[in-house]
């Protein structure tokens, strides 16, 4: 019984985690939706010197990361539990109405945070000064280092296709935390995978616009 409550336990506290970071995911989505309007932006650009400036952010960026360390934190222990559970494969598996995306949501998750570390080394690292920005972009100026990133076509295809593998990774996540924190019922299944595929539709084909503008239309 204590494994079980343990377990749910866990799974809770990575739901809540987890739903934490989507919503900031919205926001992070907005702000940088900013760098499409023809303004050279401006707009984006006073976003961010909000963002990195006011001493409540601040203090949000560490909730926020914290938050994402304890989703991750708690998403390796559960599944290195469900290895060790079952040591031993089935010779002949038994079928199941589980999606191909939601049985291996530990390995999407992976993608994620690989590209979390790319997006982090490429912007975020770079404001910290652990790296350099871009050869003649000053540290603060993120529109013209998104501007030099996404005129690479490289980077651009691997960025969509990593935004992709996210879409998928949060609709699952959103499906499942919802699920956990008690809306686990028949009258509110459809509702919840029509909401949960809306929302990572919206994260998805938003990010993936802002490589695809700076790559034909910019």
């Amino acid at each position: 019984m204590s494994y079980t409550l343990s377990s749910l336990t866990k799974k809770l506290i990575m739901a809540l985690a987890g739903l934490f970071l989507m919503v900031f995911l919205l926001v992070h989505l907005t702000i940088n939706l900013f760098m499409l309007l023809p303004d050279n932006g401006e707009l984006f650009k006073s976003a961010v010197h909000f963002m990195t400036t006011n001493p409540l952010i601040k203090i949000f960026e560490i909730v926020l990361f914290s938050g994402f360390i304890l989703h991750m934190f708690v998403g390796v222990i559960l599944f290195i539990k469900n290895l060790v559970s079952r040591p031993v494969r089935y010779y002949k598996s038994n079928k199941s109405e589980t999606s191909f995306f939601s049985k291996y949501m530990f390995y999407t998750g992976a993608v994620v945070f690989i590209f979390l570390l790319i997006h982090f080394m490429n912007f975020y690292f770079v404001k910290l000064g652990w790296v350099s920005p871009p050869s003649g972009i000053e540290v603060h100026d993120f529109y013209s280092m998104a501007i030099v990133l996404f005129s690479n076509k490289i980077y651009s295809v691997v960025y969509i296709i990593l935004i992709v593998l996210l879409g998928f990774h949060l609709n699952h996540a959103l499906q499942s935390g919802i699920q956990t924190i008690g809306f686990n019922h028949n009258r509110y299944t459809v509702c919840v995978k029509r909401f949960s595929t809306f929302y990572a539709l919206i994260i998805a084909l938003g990010f993936c616009a802002i490589p695809v503008y700076f790559l034909f239309i910019h």
